[in-house]
């Protein structure tokens, strides 16, 4: 184990930093991932990014100049010091539990001519009608593939507003109760944070691309359609049983091929909707003890 990695044995550091997403919404834990690795991420995420760009044109996919990119799941992407950090799993864990669910690869890249996203949440509440907010049950953990800087577009999130109700969030956000912050962060940093804070995406002012990576986590009971990891079968195969434990409930295909044919389309529920995933669970999951 490197030696940045034993804080993942550090019990009571792991509890305040999962207390400080309890608290906050989020906890940005510096030097996580390896650098190296962060940058052979980008060098092979770019060529996708380009591919998209030449499909959706200067209008983007999220907004103009605004790119959701779902990577392949097959390394480098499936590199566990990545996808099962230990540090990163053991925050996860104490959060949603140690029997949840990795459901979601994904990127969101601002390019030159981007825009501010409207202030939004990434999922709705469980009860809306009750009021209330619950303890977290969807996290996602985030870094970029670049470092960021106030000008390349850098995400901007709100303190504490998970525990509020969406309007009265806003409402404080309005009035100056509630801070809009930036969140400057570096290759090998993370962001752990409960999706239901209010946040947004800002303007790329410079001439290079801003991919940021989303792991997305849940507990074990929440199925989130518009959301999968399409696993081909060799891939599985090479994983650690921790790894995938947490992939169990996505589909499983024969070959990359049929896991590539189709990319998931991921739309913000709370904004515009959601598309239906296949639901399928691969019988290879229910033989790990």
């Amino acid at each position: 184990m490197a030696a940045e990695d034993i804080r993942a044995l550090d019990i009571a550091w792991i509890i305040e930093r999962a207390d400080e997403v309890r608290r906050t919404g989020s906890s940005l834990i510096a030097n996580v991932l390896p650098v190296d690795k962060i940058d052979e991420l980008n060098r092979v995420f770019q060529p996708l990014l380009a591919e998209t760009v030449r499909i959706e044109g200067e209008a983007g996919n999220r907004g103009p100049n605004r790119y959701y990119v779902t990577p392949p799941f097959r390394p480098p992407w499936t590199d566990v010091s990545i996808i099962d950090n230990d540090i990163i799993m053991a925050i996860v864990s104490e959060l949603v539990g140690a029997d949840g669910v990795f459901c979601q690869l994904a990127t969101d890249t601002p390019c030159q001519g981007s825009q501010y996203q409207e202030l939004h949440r990434d999922t709705q509440s469980l009860f809306p009608e009750w009021e209330q907010e619950t303890p977290p049950y969807q996290l996602a953990v985030n870094f970029p593939l670049v470092d960021c800087n106030p000008e390349n577009g850098p995400l901007e999130m709100t303190p504490s507003t998970h525990l509020l109700t969406k309007e009265e969030a806003l409402r404080r956000i309005e009035s100056g109760e509630i801070p809009v912050q930036q969140v400057l962060m570096k290759r090998g940093d993370v962001l752990i944070r409960d999706v239901r804070h209010i946040h947004r995406g800002t303007p790329n002012r410079t001439d290079q691309p801003r991919p940021m990576v989303v792991l997305g986590y849940s507990r074990k009971w929440l199925f989130r359609p518009e959301v999968e990891i399409r696993v081909a079968r060799e891939i599985l195969e090479q994983l650690p049983l921790r790894t995938r434990k947490w992939l169990r409930f996505n589909p499983v295909f024969n070959t990359l091929e049929e896991a590539e044919k189709k990319e998931e389309l991921y739309q913000c529920p709370t904004l515009v909707g959601s598309d239906l995933g296949s639901g399928r669970v691969g019988s290879d999951y229910e033989k790990m003890s």
